[in-house]
């Protein structure tokens, strides 16, 4: 689990980040659009309402050392759900090496998307950027 910061705003609330979560067990890439000054709380309901949801309560975290999730409010909730936390090492992408690669993908995939400038509208006439195409960059990666 970790965040891409620094792109462009995107989806009907700007959104500026995106939290990637990758499921261990199946490979499956996670994106979650998310803004940059989010809370810890604000990220702990994004995960509880959009990934626990489909996957379940995880049984091991492996994050880089963010404030985000060094917080109490993470603690507490590792403890109440019996989740286990584990950081990586500073400066060694190694120790989450798939989740790192995913991030490298996934920038490599939103840079494509602007620099073509494929904003599109659908036949309801909503235009939809690089945000609502997650799930379709989900797909894709996965195909």
């Amino acid at each position: 689990m970790d965040w891409v910061t620094g792109l462009p705003p995107g989806g009907d609330r700007s959104y500026n980040a995106c939290l990637v979560i990758i499921d261990r067990f199946s490979k499956t890439p996670i994106f979650l659009p998310c803004h940059k000054h989010d809370t810890a709380m604000d990220k702990a309901l994004l995960i509880w309402n959009r990934v626990v949801s489909w996957t379940g309560i995880f049984t091991n975290i492996i994050s880089d050392r963010d404030p985000k999730f060094t917080s109490a409010l993470w603690k507490n909730l590792h403890q109440l759900f019996g989740t286990k936390l584990s950081f990586s090492t500073a400066y060694r992408p190694q120790t989450d090496v798939l989740t790192e690669r995913m991030i490298q993908t996934l920038e490599d995939m939103v840079r494509r998307f602007r620099a073509y400038g494929l904003e599109f509208k659908d036949c309801y006439g909503f235009t939809h950027d690089w945000c609502s195409l997650f799930p379709a960059l989900e797909v894709a990666y996965k195909a």
